[in-house]
């Protein structure tokens, strides 16, 4: 589970929405050496530690063709 998170840390690019270990969710505006900018809201960024970024919840990639939503 560590290498999954370090590998995801180390993946974190502009556009995915993160949630912080203390449970702020957010959009990534920029990446540096060990911190992000995390926009919170509308014109509200802030400068977290990238370790403590606890999940990516949205990919800027695709998403995969078998994320369908029940009809």
């Amino acid at each position: 589970a560590r290498k999954r998170h370090m590998d995801m840390i180390a993946n974190l690019k502009k556009g995915d929405v993160v949630v912080t270990s203390g449970g702020f969710i957010g959009k990534i505006k920029s990446v540096q050496d060990d911190e992000a900018r995390v926009e919170l809201a509308p014109n509200v960024e802030v400068r977290v530690v990238r370790g403590t970024i606890a999940e990516v919840r949205g990919k800027t990639d695709p998403a995969p063709a078998n994320d369908s939503k029940p009809e």
